[in-house]
Order: structure tokens, then C-alpha cells, then sequence
């Protein structure tokens, strides 16, 4: 829930309007609904004011579609004026599930596809917005954010690209490296994280947890995760741990060098519970294997936290590895698709950000500060605090 204070006191940018594209319509609507609430929520008599009309709504989600050709082709449509809005655009570029017709064929969404849909709706815009911001939780192309060798660099040029077409403003979520931001410096670039949301989902679901330095540890499956995971062992106040990659950096398999071990740096986790910590699950061999050596090692229980949970080869090797007892288990936000397969599995924990997500909207239509959001320690010590004491802390 937003401080309902702070902008009770700050004047809207203009009028809300948002518009989910079909690869996150789920998680439009759920953040739709949070908003109408929050809206509905606010008592002041400025709100009576004709500058604040449309301000207090059943629906601030816009009639919007793209429309495909029987030849692949495409056109973004917009069915009401969105003259003068505060118009932020929420895009999945990881929704597989999306599909079209391709001269008979039946054609699957690449992110290539869903980044081209997001230009397509930008376009049907026209410039008639007052400011536009993309909500891409997964940033499209975030992996190939720098240059090693003769490569282009798709996310800097995508960002580029955006920023040409009056793009203001960028919200994503665990960006892979967030100095990305630099090829559209004059736009504004917001990069959360989601350790609120893993902790409530976390202790929601695990009612015999003891958090401190003697039952618990977090560790990062990689030196890339490092600044997250201290984060939030600070904010537990627990001890962290390390595996770093070797990898064999003379040989390429499917664009990357392949892992030969983990190895792993910390203290004794002999009869601890783990938490583990990263942005993404992609096809998940290299979170499996830390699992697995973690348990070897004696760990009493594993959870995994991730942000993006893609699942790239299916779930058979997760199902598998539950079944050996590797893992506990595994925490996904909602921010990108969710099979139906993922969401039946009896080890799996959604985290949700909907809410979250509607508050960043909110705060940003009327221009205040986002230090409310973007530091949530004193939220989850609150929350932990009386997990602790096990008190109701919904």
C-alpha cells in the first residue's frame, strides 16, 4: 500500500492511463485492480477539483490491441485518446505462450516479437501522451548488455531506440547489469529488486523458520548475484555464502562457455536452512547442481529465490531434483509468464508484485519519491519481527 499521505499532498502528471500488451494482460489486470483500490482509498477534497477529473476510476487499463496480417505482419491499434495521459506500457518480452499466424503456421512470440509489438503500440501513441514509460520487468536483450568481441549490443541499442521514439521513462526489475541505463542517459532508468515480496512469499508458506546467524544462511550461486544476496542476509542478519563458475573458456556451447564445477566459499551450512538467491532460473542446470552440492554438504532444508523463473527446458529436471530431495523449495515473482505446468507443481511459491507494481505507477503519476519503494528494509524487519513473535503480519 502506497504512503497515502505523500500523495494525498502531490498533483497526478496527468491522467493515468496504462496499456498491457497481450503478453502481460494477467498482470495489467491485477495491477489495475490495485490501483482502482488505492484510488478509491484516498479521502481528500482537492480530488473534487476538475484538474484531478478521471482521477478516481473503475479502470485506468486502455483498449488497446495489436493486430497480425495473415503474412506475420503487424499494427498496433489504439481504440480511445490517450491525448495528455501519463500512458505507461507493461510488456512481457518472455511470454512464449502468445501465439499468431505466419502464412498458415503457427507462430510463437519471440521477445524480438513482443519488443517489436511495444514499438508498434509507441507508434500508434503519436506523440500525443504528456509521458510515456515502458514497464519491462525482464529487460529485453539484458543478457547482451556489453560487448565481447565482434557483437552487437541489442539492450543498449533497444533502450537507444525507445528513448529516439519519447520514451521519458524505464522500469525494470534485476536488470543483469544496470549501467545498461548509460545509452539513454537522459531518460529515467529505475532498476528493482524483489526481497519484500521473497520474504512474505518465503515466510507465508514455511511456518517453522528461525532466522539468525545458527539456522540460516543465504548464498549466491555466483559471483553475478553477489550484491543481492548481501543485501538481503544484511537485512535478516544472517551470514552469507559463494559458488563461483569455472568454466571452460575454450570452448562455446549455445553462446556461453560451458560451467565444469562449482565451487563454493562460506561458512559451515551443516544442518542450516538455505536461501538461495538470483535474478533469473533459465533452463536451471547450474541452480540445480548448487542445490544439489548444498544438500551434500548437509544443508537441512533449500529454498530457491528467483526473480524471472523461465524454465527454458521444461520442468522435468526440477520435478527430478525435488524428488532427490535437492531443493524445498522454489520462489518465482509473477512478473514474467507462468505455465500452467510451473504453477501446479507442489514445490512452487509465487511471489506477488502486482501490488508492488501498482505502487510504482501510482508514486510515479505524481512525481514522488521512490525511496519509499526502492528501500524496503524496514518492511521486512517489520514483517520479521513479528514472524518471530508469531504475530499476524498480513
Amino acid at each position: 500500500m502506497p504512503d497515502l499521505h505523500e500523495l494525498e499532498k502531490a498533483l497526478p502528471v496527468g491522467p493515468l492511463k496504462i496499456i498491457a500488451l497481450d503478453s502481460a494482460k494477467t498482470l495489467g489486470q491485477s495491477v489495475n485492480h490495485h490501483l482502482v483500490t488505492f484510488r478509491k482509498n484516498i479521502k481528500s477534497p482537492a480530488h473534487d477539483d476538475p484538474a484531478f477529473k478521471g482521477y478516481i476510476a473503475d479502470n485506468y487499463l486502455v483498449d488497446a490491441r495489436c493486430i497480425r496480417f495473415g503474412t506475420g505482419e503487424g499494427k498496433g491499434v489504439l481504440n480511445e485518446s490517450i491525448r495528455g495521459a501519463d500512458l505507461y506500457l507493461l510488456v512481457d518480452v518472455c511470454n512464449h505462450s502468445i501465439t499468431y499466424s505466419l502464412n498458415g503456421f503457427v507462430n510463437h512470440k519471440s521477445p524480438d516479437d513482443h519488443y517489436q509489438d511495444l514499438k508498434r503500440m509507441i507508434s500508434a501513441v503519436g506523440g500525443k501522451a504528456k509521458r510515456i514509460t515502458v514497464i519491462m520487468p525482464f529487460l529485453y536483450e539484458g543478457r547482451q548488455h556489453k560487448r565481447s568481441g565482434r557483437e552487437s549490443l541489442d539492450c543498449a541499442y533497444a533502450l537507444s531506440e525507445l528513448a529516439d521514439m519519447g520514451v521519458h521513462n524505464f522500469i525494470t526489475f534485476d536488470a543483469h547489469d544496470p549501467r545498461v541505463q548509460n545509452a539513454a542517459p537522459l531518460c529515467g532508468f529505475d532498476n528493482f529488486t524483489p526481497p519484500y515480496q521473497f520474504m512474505r512469499a518465503l515466510l507465508d508458506s514455511v511456518p517453522d523458520l528461525i532466522i539468525d546467524k545458527d539456522h540460516m544462511i543465504v548464498i549466491s550461486p555466483d559471483e553475478g548475484a553477489l550484491d543481492r544476496t548481501t543485501y538481503f542476509a544484511n537485512v535478516l542478519g544472517v551470514n552469507i555464502g559463494m559458488f563461483y563458475k569455472r568454466r571452460d573458456y575454450s570452448v562455446i556451447v549455445n553462446g556461453k562457455n560451458p560451467i565444469v564445477a562449482h565451487e563454493f566459499l562460506g561458512d559451515n551450512i551443516d544442518g542450516k536452512d538455505i536461501v538461495i538467491i538470483d535474478d533469473m532460473i533459465s533452463s536451471g542446470g547450474s541452480m540445480l547442481d548448487t542445490a544439489r552440492q548444498l544438500k551434500e554438504m548437509n544443508a537441512r532444508r533449500v529454498f530457491i529465490c528467483t526473480t524471472f523463473g523461465l524454465f527454458t527446458d521444461g520442468m522435468a529436471a526440477f520435478d527430478a531434483a525435488y524428488e532427490k530431495g535437492w531443493f524445498d523449495r522454489v520462489i518465482t515473482t509473477n512478473l514474467t509468464y507462468q505455465s500452467p505446468e510451473l504453477l501446479s507443481r507442489p514445490y512452487y511459491i509465487e511471489a506477488d508484485m502486482s501490488k508492488f507494481l501498482a505502487s510504482i505507477i501510482d508514486f510515479m503519476n505524481h512525481d514522488v519519491s521512490l525511496s519509499y519503494v526502492l528501500t524496503p528494509t524496514d518492511k521486512i524487519r517489520t514483517i520479521l519481527e513479528k514472524y518471530n513473535n508469531r504475530e499476524e503480519y498480513l
